[in-house]
């Protein structure tokens, strides 16, 4: 043991006197951190929605890059060739490379955290027990298939192009750089076999107020830990100590059995659902069964107020996506926002109260402007969209009286296409603009989840 510890106090004092170690370790992640604040700064508070892609980058880079660096480097100059000769295990060698490795990412993504909160007044994680623990298995996940590219390489130049084999295909379509809600449905299926899709839907469940943390984290963690553990078998089984050293005759193998847990992961998100629903800014329920629903039946409340009890009760709640999600979130807990979020959604409020939207029209029009406000605050990814959502749905609990309110939400779900839809709010403090399909789609999201409200359900 002693020997071990001597060797990962060894390892990074190396690591800081290597430059390129330094530059993939730390210049990048500062990098990447001013890229991602130029193009996110004018959200409030900046970079909040991102930090889970800039961290999952980071580590990306110190483990698909920083440490098959190092070790391809030391076994070029004869260094591993003299570790074998120490009195220790082959795995403690490896282990001790990987935890000085996961150290030296964890003080570059502290940096990125300081930097973030100085630059940019970037809240820190609202779960801290839970991002390390998110961060830990995300960086074991990729710290395997750094090893295997330390393995594969032969010399330094080699681990930049195996290198971004994987770090290419994470940024543009595993969800890492390009946000997924952004790319086609069948992107979005296909980075369910990526682990990075995984990496920042731990990350960002830890990160972000009001998030679930760890709870609704647990596939997404057991994935990684799948992946990882595929990752360090295979690298360990083609573990090489020498730059004259051929890879084993199984190496093949090895790195198919690696890739075949990428695989299994993605097929059992499959299969058990969680790659049904769509994250982009458009999803296809409720408003894809009301399409398939007769003529008949949505022509039958061509007035809200021929609505009937019947027709109310007809409406599932089925395919609603969780009020903790990042589709049409709606957040009780006010009292954990940030003291300046607060502030915010409290102005929102008082300005809902007379905003003109609110008030022109009849109660349909009225109510179906100010469920398009909560649309808008959702698609755009506004850092208070969950608690602008609850602020907006009390707001028409009080301005409507029950009853007719039932009737108005069942006329609205029933007829997705009537009236005119908002697809941009600048009286309520938000820029930007959602497409008509995005309007008419979110409102009768959030008109479904108003109305299990008001029937008790």
């Amino acid at each position: 043991m002693n020997g071990i510890l001597h060797h990962l106090l060894l390892t990074l004092r190396l690591n800081f006197r290597a430059r390129q170690a330094l530059v993939y370790g730390y210049l990048v992640p500062i990098f990447f951190l001013l890229a991602f604040g130029s193009v996110f700064h004018s959200s409030v508070p900046p970079l909040l929605h991102e930090m889970g892609q800039l961290v999952t980058i980071t580590i990306l880079g110190g483990a698909c890059f920083g440490m098959p660096t190092g070790m391809v480097s030391e076994r070029e100059r004869g260094v591993w060739r003299r570790y074998r000769l120490l009195p220790a295990s082959t795995a403690g060698l490896i282990v001790s490379a990987m935890v000085a490795r996961y150290i030296i990412i964890l003080l570059a993504v502290l940096m990125q955290f300081g930097l973030a909160w100085c630059l940019y007044r970037t809240p820190f994680p609202a779960h801290p027990l839970g991002e390390l623990v998110a961060f830990s298995a995300v960086c074991f996940a990729f710290l395997g298939m750094g090893l295997i590219i330390a393995m594969l390489a032969g010399a330094v130049p080699a681990v930049q192009a195996l290198g971004q084999a994987i770090f290419l295909p994470m940024i543009m379509i595993g969800g890492v750089g390009v946000p997924l809600r952004t790319l086609p449905p069948w992107v979005q299926h296909l980075a369910g076999f990526l682990p990075g899709r995984y990496a920042v839907e731990a990350l960002d469940a830890c990160y972000l107020p009001g998030g679930p943390g760890l709870e609704d984290s647990k596939f997404a963690l057991a994935a990684l830990l799948v992946i990882g553990i595929a990752a360090c078998i295979a690298g360990s089984r083609m573990f090489r100590w020498d730059s004259g050293q051929k890879l084993p005759r199984g190496a093949i193998p090895w790195i198919v059995f690696a890739l075949a847990a990428w695989a299994a992961v993605g097929l059992v998100a499959e299969r058990t659902g969680r790659l049904a629903v769509p994250i982009d800014a458009q999803p296809r329920p409720p408003v894809a069964a009301i399409a398939r629903q007769s003529p008949t039946a949505i022509a039958s409340a061509k007035r809200w107020q021929d609505v009937t009890p019947a027709e109310t009760a007809a409406i599932t709640f089925d395919d609603l996506p969780r009020d903790d999600g990042t589709i049409a979130p709606v957040s009780r807990s006010l009292d954990d926002l940030p003291a300046a979020s607060k502030t915010r959604v409290a102005g929102i409020r008082h300005l809902l109260d007379n905003w003109p939207p609110a008030r022109q029209g009849d109660v349909v029009q009225r109510v179906r402007n100010l469920l398009c406000a909560a649309g808008v605050f959702d698609v755009l990814e506004d850092p208070d969209e969950g608690a602008v959502g609850y602020v907006i749905l009390d707001t028409i609990r009080r301005q409507v009286p029950g009853e007719d309110l039932e009737k108005v939400l069942t006329y609205i779900i029933e007829t997705p296409a009537g009236g005119t839809v908002l697809t941009s709010v600048p009286g309520l403090g938000i820029q930007g603009q959602i497409t008509e399909e995005a309007a008419r789609e979110r409102s009768v999201m959030y008109a479904t989840k108003l109305l299990k409200r008001v029937l008790g359900k």
